[in-house]
């Protein structure tokens, strides 16, 4: 019997994703690396409203919902609020934009889901003409790293070690 290959394929979260979304954000696996789920779910609203200009997507693994992948604007970020959270937003160009994602369920971790979504992703913005593309996983998210490596960021070397809660990454585009 032949192999199914991946079909990974993406669309923007809609309001009747809330309910999975919640329910994602909430197993241990995702909370250990993101914030309270009330607090997350507060974000994933503005952005459904357009308080927000981040754009949030589900990811389907073969037409099954099996992660959540945003993209958001450094150039919005660099409000007074967030450098002072995250100072090492100054050092990034104005122009990028960076990549948060996360698996829903744990059963699809370490098994390249991420690596490929995330690979799949990066083309379908590198498309729309963006060529600076950051991401920043905790630095004992080991498992992300190796994921975002695998989907080609390295380490900014000037931000390693200043960032606290972030090992700030950025896409090497090849050409």
């Amino acid at each position: 019997m032949p192999v199914k290959q991946r079909q990974i394929t993406f669309r923007p979260v809609a309001t009747g994703d809330l309910a999975m979304l919640e329910d994602w954000m909430s197993r241990p696996h995702w909370r250990k690396w993101w914030g309270d789920p009330v607090t997350e779910m507060g974000y994933v609203r503005d952005m459904l409203a357009g308080c927000d200009t981040t754009k949030p997507f589900i990811f389907s693994l073969n037409d099954e919902p099996v992660g959540y992948i945003q993209y958001w604007f450094v150039g919005d970020a660099k409000d007074p609020k967030e450098v002072e959270e995250s100072p090492w937003i100054e050092d990034l160009p104005t122009d990028a934009i960076g990549i948060d994602m996360s698996i829903g369920n744990a059963d699809n971790l370490s098994k390249g889901v991420g690596s490929d979504a995330l690979s799949e992703f990066i083309g379908e913005l590198t498309a729309k003409g963006f060529d600076k593309i950051i991401i920043d996983p905790h630095p004992d998210n080991h498992r992300a790293i190796r994921a975002y490596e695998k989907a080609g960021f390295r380490p900014i070397p000037h931000l390693e070690g200043q960032t606290k809660d972030a090992l700030v990454m950025q896409l090497e585009l090849n050409g």
